[in-house]
């Protein structure tokens, strides 16, 4: 995956906040590789490789599970960032434990990734995320002419929406997928891949709900089944061979999509 880098640059996560449409504050966290780092970022630097040659320019925004934050995903944000892909998490702020709030979940990931475009320099879009932010992710590539996929980790339907909304993709649709348990809704999302012949789902043997967040914590691991009871080690190995995947899905959707023009609005 990686490959030694031509030239040492940093990777400075800097915060901002955006209104949702509804009116509440979307926090978010942009990992951008930049050769001349901000002095004054809150955030602890790290040396990446920089963006391969020939690869078009492209902004990830990443979508954290039901009363989840944005920090469950660094990990994965981090990986991108090292190849050089710039990406964005978010808070969903109109998220409620009694309403998912799906649908302007989705919306609002769009409304980031028109915030984020230009300072990133990016007019192609990959929306991700994990579980309900999976489900947002799909509502995201859908609603969004700037789109070119949307790539899922773990993902739960909710209310038919995911199904309903991957009938009217026309673009591709990659998943990973752990072992049916409570917290995934016994997986759930099968018949959202199997609805389109888009859509491909890649499974991850042996993987629990909580796997596909990096860092979890207690609350996840205390409240979802692990199937397999794994060691700790065997947890981190699942974690890394997530992350791996997960970033060589969106790596290749990048790379395989082919050069247009943005889209106004």
């Amino acid at each position: 995956m990686s490959t030694p880098a031509a030239a040492s640059i940093h990777l400075e996560p800097t915060a901002g906040t955006l209104r949702s449409a509804t009116g509440c504050r979307l926090d978010f966290r942009l990992y951008k590789p930049n050769e001349h780092p901000a002095h004054d970022s809150p955030v602890v630097s790290s040396t990446l490789e920089p963006r391969k040659p020939g690869r078009k320019p492209a902004l990830v925004i990443l979508g954290h599970g039901f009363l989840r934050s944005q920090e469950r995903m660094s990990g994965l944000a981090k990986a991108l960032a090292t190849q050089g892909i710039p990406v964005a998490t978010l808070d969903f702020c109109n998220m409620r434990p009694w309403d998912g709030r799906h649908q302007q979940n989705g919306l609002d990931m769009i409304a980031l990734a028109e915030h984020l475009k230009v300072r990133v320099g990016a007019g192609q879009i990959v929306y991700s995320g994990f579980s309900a932010g999976g489900l947002a992710a799909l509502v995201a590539a859908r609603n969004d002419p700037n789109a070119i996929g949307a790539v899922t980790l773990d993902l739960v339907d909710a209310q038919g929406i995911g199904l309903r909304a991957v009938r009217e993709l026309d673009k591709p649709l990659l998943g990973l997928a752990g072992e049916p348990t409570n917290c995934n809704a016994g997986n759930n999302a099968r018949a959202v891949f199997a609805a389109s012949d888009d859509a491909r789902v890649q499974p991850i043997p042996g993987a629990g709900h909580c796997d596909f967040e990096a860092p979890t914590d207690a609350l996840c691991e205390l409240l979802c089944e692990d199937p397999d009871q794994a060691q700790p080690t065997r947890t981190a190995a699942l974690r890394e061979q997530i992350i791996a995947t997960a970033t060589d899905a969106i790596e290749s959707m990048i790379e395989d999509e082919p050069s247009r023009p943005e889209t106004a609005g």
